[in-house]
C-alpha cells in the first residue's frame, strides 16, 4: 500500500507521506498545503469554492512527452491528485537572476495591480495563457481571466498586460528546465495510491478494472471526478469525508473519441479538453460550456462530475438531453448504456446503481435538419449559478411542420425535466409564431418552480416561456 504522492515543487521532487499523523490529511486542499510552507504565501484564500481566482496555480503534466500547463484553483484540489504532476507557484516565475516573467513585468508597467491581494492568481492566469497562447485575441484573454477577481484596478490593465506579455511562443527561464522536468515526472511511478488513516481512506487507483473493483467492494465511497464539487464540502461546511475514490488518475476515462456516428467522451476529460472537442459538431454544447463556471473550473471539472451531482440546475444536463446523449455506467463484468431523457431520477438522483460507475457519454451526431439550441440565464454571464437553463430540439418536415421537439429545462423542478406536455403539443403543428405563443402556456402547467436566493417562481416561469420564444426566433429563419 502507498500512502506517499511525489510531485515537482520548485525544480525538485517533493514527497507527502500521509502516514505522519502531524502532517497533511488525504483532504487538505493543495492551497493549505502551500501555505503551510514558509516559501510559498503568494497563493491567497479568497472565497474557498473557486469563484475569485486569488489561490490560482498552474500545474504542468506529461503529454506526449511534453509538459502541458492548465491553471486551476488550489482550493479545490485534494493534495493526491497532484501525485504525478509539476506544481507552479508565483514564487517560481522569477528567474534565478531575479527578473521577473515577462507576465509580471507587463503588470508592472501597465499598472496591472493595486491592493496586491488578487494578483498572485491573476499573474499565475497570465502565466497559463502565456504558455498556451502566443499573439492570445481578446476573447481568450478575457476567458483566461474569467476566474480572477479584482476590485481595485480594474480589467482594462490586467488584459494590456496579458496581450502584451504573450507574444515569445511561451518562452522563458522555465522552458529551460523543461527537460529536467519532465524527467523528474517520468521518474514518479504511476502506481496507485492507497491512504489509510485513522478517520479517512482515499483511493487513487490507475485503471478502470481495478476502480470497479474498488467501486463493487466500497459502494459507500464518494467518488471524486474533478472536485468542483465535492471539496465544498470540505473547505465550505468543514465535513470530514470518510472515504473517497479519486478518479483522476485513470487515463482511460480522459479519453475523447468519435467517428462517423458519434462522439464518446470519458466521464474523466476535464471541461476544458471536451470544449475544444465539441465546437466543431455540437455548437449548442460547446456555448454551453463556454459560460460554465472559469477556465480554472473547467480545467479541474468533468463531465462525469457533473452528471454525478444530478444538480437540478446543472448547465451541461438540458443540452445533453436535446443532442439524445446516452450515459455509459460500468460495474464488474457488465456495461449498460442509459439515454440522458432516463438517467436523473429526482432529486440528486440518477439511474446509477451503487457499484456502477458513470465511465462516459456517447453524442450521436446531428442528422439532416435538426437543430439543437442551449440557453442560461443567470445574474452574471461568467462565473454563475444558473436561474433557468434550457436545452432544446427541432425536426421539421417539409421545412414547416413540426415533426419531432425536445424541450428540457434546469431550473424548473426539482431535477432537469422535459416539457413532455408541451412537446406532445407541437407535434403535427406549424412551427409559427401562433403556435409557440399557444405552446408557452402549457409551460405554466409542467412546472412548479420555487423561489429561492438566485429568483422568484414567477421570473423562472416567465424565463422559461420567453427562451422557447426565443428558440423560435433564432430558429424560424433557418426553415423559412
Amino acid at each position: 500500500m502507498n500512502s506517499q504522492i511525489s510531485f515537482v515543487l520548485d525544480g525538485r521532487l517533493e514527497a507527502v507521506d500521509f502516514r505522519d499523523a502531524s502532517g497533511p490529511t488525504p483532504t487538505t486542499t493543495v492551497l493549505n498545503y502551500l501555505r503551510s510552507l514558509p516559501t510559498h504565501k503568494g497563493v491567497k484564500e479568497g472565497c474557498a469554492e473557486g469563484d475569485c481566482g486569488a489561490c490560482t496555480i498552474v500545474l504542468g503534466e506529461l503529454n506526449n512527452g511534453e509538459i502541458r500547463y492548465k491553471a486551476v484553483d488550489s482550493c479545490l484540489l485534494f493534495l493526491p491528485m497532484i501525485h504525478g504532476k509539476q506544481l507552479v507557484t508565483v514564487e517560481d516565475l522569477k528567474s534565478g537572476k531575479g527578473e521577473l516573467h515577462p507576465v509580471q513585468q507587463t503588470m508592472v508597467e501597465t499598472g496591472g495591480s493595486q491592493c496586491g491581494y488578487c494578483t498572485p492568481g491573476i499573474v499565475m492566469s497570465m502565466f497559463s495563457l502565456y504558455k498556451n497562447k502566443n499573439h492570445p485575441s481578446r476573447a481568450e484573454v478575457d476567458d483566461a481571466l474569467t476566474g480572477n477577481l479584482c476590485r481595485c484596478t480594474g480589467y482594462r490593465p490586467i488584459v494590456e498586460a496579458a496581450a502584451q506579455s504573450c507574444v515569445h511562443h511561451g518562452k522563458d527561464h522555465l522552458s529551460n528546465l523543461e527537460s529536467q522536468t519532465s524527467n523528474l515526472l517520468k521518474s514518479i511511478p504511476k502506481e496507485p495510491i492507497q491512504i489509510q488513516t485513522q478517520q479517512q481512506q482515499y483511493f487513487r487507483p490507475v485503471s478502470l478494472v481495478n476502480t470497479l473493483r474498488l467501486k463493487h467492494d466500497h459502494p459507500d465511497a464518494l467518488v471524486l471526478c474533478g472536485a468542483t464539487d465535492l471539496a465544498l464540502r470540505v473547505t465550505k461546511r468543514h465535513e470530514l469525508l470518510n472515504k473517497i475514490i479519486d478518479l483522476s488518475a485513470i487515463e482511460e476515462l480522459r479519453a475523447i473519441s468519435e467517428d462517423a456516428h458519434s462522439m464518446r467522451i470519458g466521464a474523466g476529460a476535464c471541461l476544458s479538453d471536451v470544449m475544444s472537442k465539441a465546437q466543431n459538431h455540437f455548437p449548442a454544447f460547446h456555448e454551453m460550456l463556454s459560460v460554465f463556471g472559469s477556465q480554472q473550473i473547467r480545467n479541474l471539472a468533468t463531465l462525469g462530475g457533473n452528471l454525478g451531482t444530478a444538480s437540478p440546475i446543472g448547465d451541461t444536463l438540458p443540452v445533453l438531453m436535446a443532442y439524445n446523449t446516452r450515459v455509459v455506467l460500468e460495474s464488474i463484468g457488465k456495461k449498460r448504456e442509459v439515454p440522458m431523457d432516463d438517467f436523473i431520477t429526482g432529486y440528486r438522483q440518477t439511474a446509477r446503481k451503487p457499484d456502477e460507475l458513470i465511465t462516459g457519454i456517447i453524442i450521436p451526431k446531428m442528422t439532416d435538419g435538426a437543430v439543437v439550441k442551449a440557453y442560461k440565464v443567470s445574474k452574471r454571464k461568467d462565473l454563475d449559478i444558473a436561474t433557468v437553463s434550457a436545452g432544446f430540439r427541432l425536426e421539421l418536415a417539409g421545412g414547416k411542420r413540426i415533426e419531432n421537439i425536445k424541450i428540457a429545462y434546469g431550473g424548473m423542478a426539482e431535477r432537469t425535466k422535459r416539457a413532455a406536455g408541451t412537446e406532445e403539443f407541437f407535434i403535427g403543428k406549424n412551427w409559427d409564431r401562433e403556435t409557440v405563443e399557444e405552446a408557452v402556456l402549457q409551460i405554466d402547467k409542467e412546472f412548479t418552480p420555487i423561489s429561492d436566493a438566485r429568483s422568484g417562481a414567477e421570473f423562472r416561469t416567465v424565463a422559461a416561456r420567453n427562451l422557447l420564444l426565443k428558440f423560435w426566433s433564432e430558429t424560424v429563419n433557418n426553415h423559412a
